[in-house]
């Protein structure tokens, strides 16, 4: 494909929007809730997690139930994860294809993720997608502030050399897209898996149900 993009770069976030991990890593957090002795905390709204940091959710959980998780609760969900992960994650569908329309325009993508580095890794490198953002892929570790802060796209956007304005973020959160918009950049919404009205609320500028209707949103043209 042969493809004309008014963008100076992509920044995709990764749970959810390159790999189809939320749905495992929301079943593993509701079974390490019920196991903590917590049920009821398994009824709390989905999108109360989505895309959220797992220490934070931590945080959230203890002042909430005015329980003390174990100190390595976070680090077992995570050995739980990665497991899964092995067993079951695949790249969300057509995303592949989106990436080749942004290196037929030659617009530079990345990667914008709360999620740890080590945890990017393993997703993107089980499902293939590593070699396709070696060395651009960007973590709220690094910056020390998790979305919904606008910090991590900023950060994206200044190690890619890039101006905010001329950012496309792909989100499927509400805080994700939160953080994008703070950020001055144009916001996509994944909503596949995710709240479409949410979405449009936290200032998406389009929302879209399958990667194959974002490259058109994206802007591709014949060239």
């Amino acid at each position: 494909m042969t493809c004309a993009m008014d963008w100076d770069l992509v920044i995709f976030d990764c749970d959810g929007v390159l790999v189809d991990s939320e749905p495992i890593a929301h079943r593993l957090l509701v079974r390490a809730l019920d196991e903590a002795g917590l049920p009821g905390a398994r009824e709390h709204d989905y999108a109360a997690f989505l895309g959220g940091k797992l220490t934070e959710i931590r945080c959230a959980i203890e002042q909430r139930f005015s329980r003390t998780l174990p100190a390595d609760w976070v680090e077992r969900i995570y050995e739980q994860q990665f497991a899964a992960f092995r067993r079951e994650l695949e790249k969300i569908d057509g995303v592949e294809t989106v990436l080749d329309a942004l290196d037929a325009a030659s617009v530079p993508y990345c990667v914008g993720s709360n999620g740890p580095p080590e945890k990017m890794e393993v997703t993107l490198g089980l499902t293939g997608l590593a070699p396709r953002f070696s060395g651009r892929v960007f973590s709220a570790d690094h910056v020390g502030v998790p979305k919904p802060a606008p910090d991590l796209y900023l950060h994206c956007a200044d190690r890619m050399r890039v101006r905010p304005a001329r950012c496309a973020v792909i989100e499927d959160s509400p805080r994700g897209a939160t953080a994008g918009v703070a950020a001055g950049m144009t916001v996509y919404g994944f909503a596949a898996a995710s709240d479409a009205v949410a979405l449009r609320r936290a200032g998406c500028h389009a929302v879209f149900d399958t990667m194959a209707d974002l490259v058109g949103l994206l802007g591709c043209s014949p060239a």
